[in-house]
């Protein structure tokens, strides 16, 4: 599946169980891994393992395989291994804490791009810096 369709079924996903705070890094220059990074935060452990089960079954359902979940034990980070896109539901507190922003840097997708795919727009994404 093209990248651009997959974040927006990510993205899809976790809005509809009102995550917060949705950043998308690119980072297929930073690691042969996977090509993008998401991190979204929930409020509570049960939004955050809510957020990470909406998002592995948006990804079934869409045809893509999960590789990987973990941290639903707790609910404080869960995080989602979707091949190309790994995607971090964490908590305020460990966000801040963990400050992953720091890590991939301040350059993100413009989501408002990538959803627009959703609607069949084609947009490209630019880079958008965030303060």
């Amino acid at each position: 599946m093209d990248i651009t369709k997959f974040l927006s079924v990510i993205i899809n996903a976790l809005e509809d169980v009102k995550a917060q705070d949705i950043r998308v890094y690119d980072t297929h220059e930073k690691t042969s891994a996977f090509e993008r990074v998401v991190v979204a935060t929930g409020t509570s452990n049960r939004q955050t393992r809510a957020l990470g089960r909406a998002v592995a079954d948006a990804v079934r359902e869409a045809g893509e395989k999960v590789q990987g979940m973990e941290g639903t034990e707790t609910g404080e980070w869960v995080l989602v291994d979707c091949g190309s896109v790994v995607v971090h539901c964490m908590q305020p507190a460990i966000r801040q804490y963990y400050n992953l922003e720091e890590l991939y840097g301040p350059e993100t997708l413009n989501i408002k791009a990538v959803m627009a795919m959703r609607k069949g727009q084609i947009v490209p994404c630019d880079i958008t810096i965030v303060p």
